[in-house]
C-alpha cells in the first residue's frame, strides 16, 4: 500500500496543491526555494513528531491564508485517510486525524513508517549526540511503532523529576520514587529498542557491498543500566549530584550513535562530508530493508542525487526498487534522475504549484 493522492491547503508556499496518481519513485523537480522539500515536510508530518524540520505548526501556515493550514494524505485501496492541520486561533496546536476519528499524534506510527534524508542532516555526524539520538529515534519508529509512547512517557518523567530537584525545597521523596520508576520502566526500553536496532542495522551493513557507499561500523554508545532495577537504584543514588548538576545525568538522553568508517577505521566525524554523506545513505539502505511489514513504508529523499555520480546514482535506485518502499525525491533538475524516469512520476515544482509531467 502506497500514498497515492497528497492535498496541501496553506501549507508554506503552497496555497492549494494536490499530488495523484503516484508510482513507486516520486520526483518533486524544480529550482531551490520552488516548494519541493516543503511537499516533503508536509509528508513528514505523517510521523510522530515535529516532521523534518522540526518547525513549529506556526512556522508550516502559509504567509498569504488566515494563519492555518491542513495536509491531507490518502492510500491506496482507499483504506487509510489520514489528515493533519492547525486552526487560525491555535497556530501551535496541531490536530491529527486518521480515518476520520481524532487521536494523539503517536498513533500514526501504527499506520506508518516514515524515514527522511536531508541535507542538514549531512553533518549530522559532526553534530552533538542529540541530533544522533533523534535520527536513531526515528529509524527505531519505523520499526517499532509503540517506540513513540515510549519516548513521550519518558522525556515526561523527566522534565517533572527535573522540575522537581530544580526546587529550592525539598523534593518529596516519594513523588520521586515514583518518576524514577517510570524513567527506568522507560529508560531501559528505550534504550533496548535502540541498541537491538543498532544491531540489526550493522548487520545488515555487513552484508552490502563495500562499494559504492562507504560501509559504516556502528554501535550504540550508552552508559545507561540494560536492567530497569539497576537504572531505577541509579537515578535515586544520583539525587543530589543532579540537583546540584541541575539536570538528570543518567539515562538514555544521554546516549548516542557512535559511526565509524569502517575501511579507515575512522570516526564518521572525522571523515570527508563525501564520506559522511555516503554513510548516511548506507545506513537509510540498510534501514530500509528492516521496515518490511504491513505497514505502508515511505522514505523521503531531498536532494539526495545532487552529488552522486552514476554509478551511485544508478545502485542508489536499484537498492531503492528493492526496498519495497515508496520513494519521493527532489532535485533542481531532472537529469540525476534519468534512470528512473520512465517508471517515476514526476512533478515541476514551481512558486507552490505542483504539475505533473
Amino acid at each position: 500500500m502506497a500514498l497515492t493522492r497528497l492535498t496541501l491547503r496553506d501549507f508554506r508556499n503552497h496555497a492549494a496543491t494536490r499530488l495523484e496518481d503516484t508510482a513507486a519513485f516520486n520526483v518533486l523537480v524544480g529550482e531551490n526555494g520552488a516548494g519541493k522539500t516543503n511537499v516533503l515536510e508536509a509528508i513528514s508530518l505523517f510521523a510522530p513528531g515535529r516532521g523534518l524540520r522540526r518547525a513549529q505548526p506556526s512556522e508550516m501556515a502559509g504567509r498569504t491564508g488566515d494563519g492555518s493550514f491542513a495536509v491531507a494524505a490518502e492510500m491506496e485501496g482507499g483504506d487509510l485517510a489520514l489528515g493533519t492541520a492547525t486552526l487560525a486561533s491555535a497556530p501551535n496546536s496541531r490536530t491529527v486525524r486518521i480515518n476520520g476519528a481524532s487521536g494523539p499524534a503517536t498513533r500514526l506510527a501504527e499506520w506508518l513508517s516514515i524515514t527522511w534524508l536531508t541535507p542538514a542532516m549531512d553533518r549530522l555526524f559532526a553534530e552533538g549526540p542529540s541530533a544522533r539520538r533523534r535520527f536513531l529515534d526515528r529509524l527505531v519508529l519505523a520499526v517499532r511503532p509503540d517506540h513513540a509512547r515510549t519516548a513521550t512517557r519518558y522525556e515526561t518523567a523527566l522534565r517533572e523529576r527535573g522540575r522537581l530537584l530544580s526546587d529550592p525545597a525539598e523534593p518529596d521523596p516519594a513523588w520521586l520514587d515514583a518518576l524514577e520508576a517510570q524513567l527506568a520502566e522507560t529508560g531501559t526500553a528505550l534504550a533496548g529498542a535502540r541498541r537491538a536496532l543498532v544491531g540489526d542495522l550493522a548487520a545488515v551493513i555487513e552484508t552490502l557491498p563495500e562499494q559504492p557507499f562507504a560501509r559504516p561500523a556502528l554501535a550504540y554508545a550508552s552508559e545507561t543500566p540494560a536492567d530497569e532495577d539497576a537504572l531505577r537504584r541509579a537515578l535515586r543514588e544520583g539525587r543530589r549530584r543532579d540537583r546540584a548538576a541541575g539536570r538528570t545525568l543518567t539515562g538514555p538522553h544521554r546516549d548516542d550513535l557512535a559511526v565509524m568508517l569502517a575501511a579507515k577505521n575512522a570516526p564518521a566525524a572525522d571523515c570527508s562530508t563525501g564520506e559522511q554523506k555516503a554513510m548516511l545513505i548506507a545506513i537509510v539502505l540498510a534501514h530500509a530493508a528492516l521496515t518490511a511489514g504491513p505497514r505502508p513504508r515511505l522514505l523521503l529523499l531531498d536532494e539526495i542525487a545532487a552529488h552522486l555520480d552514476p554509478l551511485r546514482r544508478a545502485a542508489l535506485y536499484e537498492r531503492l526498487a528493492a526496498s519495497g518502499a515508496q520513494v519521493w525525491m527532489t532535485g533542481t533538475e531532472i537529469a540525476p534522475f534519468a534512470e528512473i524516469a520512465g517508471e517515476a512520476a514526476v512533478w515541476r515544482v514551481a512558486e507552490g504549484a505542483a504539475l505533473r509531467v
